[in-house]
């Protein structure tokens, strides 16, 4: 595991280095989505299609060797490069994934922070970087030993699937409690080179560059490089990027190697959230605190990936694969604090700067026999961090000089380390029954070595920060599969989630005070799901449905998030308990649709005290009671999402997509909520044959096309009632997209 070495304590002056729709629209959204689905009318006018198994999307996600989809005992979605390339300029996720039911995908609209992930909850409440879920690309993980994720360097673009499951079924994977998406990348059949450039709203330019060829009988290369930039429909919101993915594989007689390398620069001005009465007075504002205080992020993070796999063939043990991966990110952000506040004792200042060093290795063997197949594996991730901060601004008088490096305030080396050993087995009863069975067990190790510490009297001294933390834990996994006809699968799973603080969770004490948070326990989930897959074959919808409870113990909520710094604290048990409906039908042969919708309640069975102001100390002033019955802060009651797209012409598409969701909650006091509402986008595509060699792609989208004024994301509990981040405006984007066969 890479580590860096200890730096010595410093023990002196350290040196630098609108109306909303909520349930009526989104009601008359369902109804007019199953209106579709089940008119007779379009039922009669359906022709005879393709066998619906010879097209059944295969998934790897959560099993022990490719399966159909409709054969997996829990809830999993495919979205397929199709889908990838009609849903945008293929930047974020939230682009393509919020079909999928159960995940809600919050575009921020600011490059400055991560996408916000969530999963039947789990996730709502994270203020950076993605929670609750583990992250694969290529079998790579982009989630941390800690829990944290990011996603930004995924490259949709030469993507050939991503695969969403739902809950945390698989035992295959790290501690969650949301589920797993993995992206896997397109082979590499033929010769090939690929130009795209997209123009779009508010500054958008994309341009980007791929080729790949197999090279002899054995060896395979791919490589693409990209730069997007924008400048925003906000104030103080134009980001850019630079991605390079490289991927080189090779296969012999009984190996397969795959070698992945990936590089990732970003810059990015943050123009924070906005308070309700900013939002409502003009929804494409900047708060002036971002412009004052020149925040901003820039990220650089590169990444080396090797996957082996062995075919043994000695009798039952059948294969061999080991996979691992080292890394390197780097972090500079400008936050928004005023300067008395940076300069109080203990502060980390208003400027973070942090170099992470991260790396993996899983082996796992895999095992046939006659109807069970087993994979055994141990997993061993490493991160460390060394995390500075300093004042960010220079001079004080007659005003302070924002946004430029100042004075050390913070100096400490952060460290997760994790040790697992999992075994999961598919046993086939019989030609109708299928169960499975799986554990993960394991530890993750966390701790903070402060290197700034002054012995100076009080208040001037700064203490001791460091700490540590252990967290055991081991999660079990059942699942049975019930084909009860040709077309009907029935499926029922039960498992055990385990969710660890994350470094930057523990980074504060519950009262806001710095120093390790070491009373911040793991929350552990309960969760059962009951689902059904239909495959209706010829003019008849695919239809995937589930329902599920989930109940869970110390569960990990915001206390207080104001002045840079996120303090947690466990707030007692929770709820989460819904419904999940998703479906597709090809009415006639140039006639297709989608509808997904889901339903969840997620609550706070307890009551606790969270902060309302600024000190807290979790008594007395600047307090509050939160009720049981709480919605948890973050999640909404209802998403929905319908398309219904015309096939004119072969290679011809035009379609409708609507996607609507319900109010959100922003606080745990629930005082305040984010309007619920619906937004339509209309997209053509078009697919030219320039010849027998060459290929050109036409995309134009218009998405929000009756210009709603809604909120694209929350910052839950923000201190400062800026809990809102706009989403866009009515935008348009343009892409051409040339690829030629050598």
């Amino acid at each position: 595991m890479t580590a860096r070495s200890n730096r010595r304590r410093h023990t002196s002056t350290p040196k630098t280095r609108h109306p909303t729709p909520s349930a009526q629209s989104l009601a008359l959204l369902t109804l007019a989505g199953l209106a579709l689905l089940g008119g007779p009318a379009l039922a009669q006018s359906g022709t005879p299609a393709a066998d619906a198994s010879a097209l059944e999307p295969v998934v790897i996600t959560g099993s022990t060797r490719e399966r159909k989809l409709v054969d997996a005992p829990y809830a999993i979605t495919a979205v397929d490069a199709t889908t990838l390339r009609s849903s945008g300029p293929m930047v974020n996720l939230s682009e393509a994934l919020s079909r999928v039911p159960g995940l809600t995908v919050a575009n921020r609209s600011n490059y400055a922070q991560d996408l916000q992930i969530s999963s039947r909850g789990f996730g709502a409440r994270a203020g950076f970087g993605v929670r609750g879920l583990r992250m694969y690309a290529d079998g790579i993980p982009a989630t941390m030993p800690d829990g944290q994720g990011q996603v930004a360097h995924f490259d949709l673009a030469g993507a050939e699937r991503i695969e969403v499951l739902r809950g945390p079924f698989s035992a295959l994977y790290g501690s969650s409690s949301g589920g797993v998406i993995a992206l896997f990348s397109a082979p590499v059949t033929e010769p090939f080179s690929e130009v795209g450039v997209d123009f779009g709203s508010f500054g958008l330019r994309q341009q980007r560059v791929a080729v790949g060829a197999p090279v002899g009988n054995n060896v395979d290369i791919s490589a693409g490089v990209s730069h997007f930039e924008i400048e925003g429909f906000r104030p103080h919101s134009a980001a850019s990027r630079d991605l390079a993915n490289v991927r080189l594989g090779w296969q012999g007689e009984a190996d397969r190697l795959v070698l992945q390398v990936s590089n990732q620069n970003q810059k990015a001005d943050d123009p924070l959230g906005v308070s309700r009465v900013l939002f409502d007075s003009d929804p494409r504002a900047t708060t002036p605190e971002a412009t004052l205080h020149n925040t901003r992020k820039t990220i650089r993070q590169t990444q080396v990936g090797l996957a082996w796999t062995h075919k043994l063939g000695l009798g039952a043990l059948d294969s061999l694969a080991v996979s691992t991966y080292t890394g390197s990110r780097g972090v500079v952000q400008y936050l928004a604090i005023p300067f008395g506040t940076q300069n109080g004792n203990r502060h980390g200042g208003g400027l973070i700067d942090f170099d992470r060093t991260y790396a993996g290795l899983d082996t796992r063997l895999s095992w046939r026999f006659d109807r069970i197949d087993l994979i055994t594996g141990v997993n061993v991730e490493q991160m460390v961090d060394d995390r500075q901060g300093f004042l960010s601004f220079t001079t004080t008088t007659p005003a302070p000089d924002y946004g430029v490096r100042g004075n050390l305030k913070r100096d400490e080396r952060n460290q997760a380390l994790t040790r697992e050993g999992y075994v999961q087995a598919e046993w086939r009863a019989s030609e109708v029954v299928s169960a499975t069975v799986g554990l993960r067990s394991g530890q993750v190790a966390m701790s903070t070595e402060d290197h700034f510490v002054s012995p100076a009297p009080a208040p001037n001294n700064n203490g001791d920060d460091s700490g540590q933390l252990k967290f055991k834990y081991t999660s079990p996994v059942v699942g049975l599969s019930f084909k009860a006809s040709p077309a009907l699968t029935l499926h029922l799973s039960g498992s055990r989630g385990y969710e660890t603080p994350t470094l930057g969770e523990l980074a504060y004490q519950a009262n806001g005070a710095a120093g390790f948070n070491s009373g911040l326990q793991a929350q552990t989930s309960r969760q059962i799901e009951a689902g059904a897959k239909w495959r209706g074959g010829a003019g008849l919808p695919d239809i995937d449905a589930v329902v599920f409870d989930i109940r869970t113990s110390n569960e990990i909520g915001v206390l207080t998030n104001a002045g840079g710094r996120s303090a947690f604290q466990n707030v007692g048990h929770t709820s989460r308990t819904g419904a999940e409906v998703s479906a597709r039908w090809r009415l006639m042969p140039s006639l297709s649709t989608q509808l997904s919708v889901t339903r969840l309640e997620a609550k706070y069975d307890d009551s606790f005290v969270t902060c309302t102001g600024v000190p807290c100390l979790l008594s007395g002033a600047g307090t509050a009671t939160v009720p049981a019955g709480n919605r948890i802060a973050g999640t909404q009651p209802t998403n929905a999402y319908f398309e219904l797209a015309w096939k004119p012409l072969a290679r011809a598409e035009l379609a409708l997509e609507i996607r609507g969701q319900g109010r959100t909650a922003v606080n745990d006091l629930n005082k305040e909520f984010a309007d619920g509402y619906a937004l339509a986008s209309v997209r053509y595509s078009h697919r030219f044959t320039i010849s027998t060699r060459d290929q050109l792609e036409l995309l134009a989208r218009v998405d929000n096309i009756t210009n709603r004024v809604y909120a694209g994301s929350v910052i839950v509990n923000d201190g400062n009632g800026r809990f809102y981040e706009p989403g866009a405006p009515r935008n348009a984007l343009a892409s051409l997209r040339w690829r030629h066969s050598w």
